[in-house]
């Protein structure tokens, strides 16, 4: 290599093109045009005398050489962003994006109240937010924190700081009950209207308790299916069919009577909620600030995660 050589020319273009899937997608985020960050990873592969994307006209992919670089590359400037937040932590300032990831309804509900108050509370606090039920690779998409609920899976790059649990129960509308009748088995559940969110594929099943307080998947019939837990919510209290949802998300519905438990002696699973983020030796002083305010918030009396 050169002793002129640039070593980060063409780095940045490459990393955002497959973070974004796409030259045009990348050029977007950086103010480029597709063809300047396509011919920009181009002279980045002539240098290193290697392919790092293959390329066709529908879509991009790495190489085994490219995904070793792209790795390195993400690590590389995670420590590189990590030690300028030091330095500004040092400072006392808490300033900058945070790139976060929640559930739709639960980040809605919950966590946007205490982001949009660490905003008033540092006014050089900026966010960037995407609310959706998918889990991704965190690091990949440069994601700083995302919440989870569920089990996490065993990812060593990653940190986890458990929030609390939610406690799922089944309901309905008391029209729907008049009509099609109140389920006395799980079994009962293939004859019903039943609501969902996204699925993965298969059948479709919900996590009930045994007699011995295991946990058993039922196959239910599914009727409608809705990504967004609001929805979920505004379709059951319409009538539309029974739903499994989170004690958090419906117990003012359930005190008046709009939704009604049912299958009680089998509900009561519980699952945990994370707060998950890249492992890294520095983080962001707005990381910190945030976790240790979704960790000061799961701790009162009166939290979401109690009810």
């Amino acid at each position: 290599m050169n002793e002129g050589t640039d070593l980060f020319a063409g780095v940045t273009e490459f990393v955002e093109t497959v973070r974004t899937g796409s030259f045009t997608a990348a050029g977007q985020r950086l103010g480029l045009t597709g063809s300047a960050v396509g011919k920009s990873v181009t002279r980045l592969e002539a240098r290193l005398g290697t392919k790092l994307l293959h390329r066709t006209t529908r879509r991009l992919s790495l190489t085994p050489e490219g995904q070793t670089y792209f790795d390195g590359w993400v690590s590389i400037m995670g420590e590189v962003q990590g030690l300028e937040d030091a330095v500004v932590m040092g400072s006392g300032q808490i300033a900058g994006r945070l790139h976060l990831q929640l559930p739709a309804a639960f980040g809605r509900r919950h966590v946007m109240p205490i982001l949009l108050q660490l905003t008033r509370e540092h006014p050089r606090l900026d966010l960037s937010v995407n609310f959706t039920e998918h889990r991704v690779n965190l690091i990949e998409e440069g994601i700083d924190l995302a919440v989870r609920i569920g089990e996490l899976a065993n990812e060593a790059d990653l940190v986890a700081k458990r929030l609390g649990r939610q406690r799922l129960v089944i309901c309905a509308s008391p029209d729907y009950l008049a009509t099609h009748g109140v389920p006395v088995s799980p079994a009962e559940l293939m004859q019903h209207d039943c609501l969902i969110g996204s699925r993965a594929a298969g059948l479709a099943s919900w996590p009930l308790r045994g007699g011995k307080g295991e946990t058993l998947a039922q196959l239910i019939h599914v009727r409608h299916e809705f990504s967004d837990g609001d929805v979920m919510v505004s379709a059951a209290l319409a009538g539309a069919g029974l739903s499994q949802l989170p004690t958090w998300l419906i117990h003012e519905h359930l005190a008046t009577g709009a939704l009604v438990p049912v299958l009680e002696e089998y509900v009561g699973v519980e699952m945990p909620i994370h707060a998950v983020w890249p492992r890294s030796r520095y983080l962001k002083p707005g990381q910190r600030v945030l976790i240790d305010a979704l960790v000061a918030d799961a701790a009162q009396a009166t939290s979401i995660y109690r009810v």
